[in-house]
């Protein structure tokens, strides 16, 4: 029994011994690697031919994968990939940074009549709004655009006014979304740039129609009966 306790310690310390030496050996002969793809990556540039040269590790050979994209390793998105930005609308660039800036700006979005939404879309946009803005505003202004939403109701906040009585366009809505407006903040982190015009289409639409109006009757001109 003593003999083999005896072996166990030389053969432990024989294998630690091996292991710090082998440690500790020369930089120009690595001890051997499992996996080198994992240690080793290659890096596949997107609009390139994927290629893998000989270095030791890879042999030369293209990526099955991006041969359908002539090898470019850029390749399409997956069937059901959901876009982001399909719009093209890119945040906006220009934030204001003082009273007489916002002021200036709100002016400006409000001479904007027509969102820059695709009006082929329009039905699609405003049903989308209505979404949008059943999630993200109507707790304050209310589902009929009143100013009475859930929150107002409860006393937390007061004096958030009803669409129809407010003299506004699609420009000045978004830019009031995106930049806030007295006690209301930006919304712009709740909702994408296009998602805003929609939710400003929708209000529009929704609360702010044109009211038809009837011309009125031409002057009957009066007849001589004498």
């Amino acid at each position: 029994m003593l003999k083999m306790k005896n072996i166990l310690k030389l053969t432990a310390i024989l294998g630690v011994s091996i292991v710090t030496l082998n440690s500790c050996g020369p930089k120009d002969n690595p001890p051997l690697v499992y996996f080198p793809d994992m240690y080793f990556p290659v890096a596949y540039d997107p609009l390139m031919k994927a290629e893998s040269k000989e270095d030791g590790y890879y042999t030369d050979h293209e990526n099955e994968i991006f041969k359908e994209n002539g090898g470019a390793t850029a390749l399409s998105p997956v069937e059901g990939t959901v876009p982001r930005n399909k719009e093209g609308l890119l945040p906006e660039e220009k934030y204001p940074k003082t009273p007489d800036e916002y002021n200036t700006l709100y002016d400006a979005a409000k001479a904007v009549t027509a969102s820059p939404l695709d009006a082929k879309n329009l039905q699609k946009d405003i049903e989308r709004g209505k979404k949008m803005y059943e999630h993200t505003c109507a707790a304050c202004h209310g589902t009929n655009g009143d100013g009475q939403g859930p929150i107002v109701q409860s006393g937390a906040y007061s004096g958030v006014p009803a669409y129809k009585d407010r003299d506004i366009t699609v420009g000045s809505i978004h830019y009031v979304i995106t930049n806030g407006r007295n006690l209301m903040g930006s919304y712009a982190g709740q909702l994408t740039p296009a998602d805003r015009w929609r939710v400003a289409m929708y209000i529009m639409s929704a609360f702010k129609a044109p009211v038809a109006t009837t011309a009125p009757a031409a002057a009957t001109p009066e007849t001589n009966t004498k």
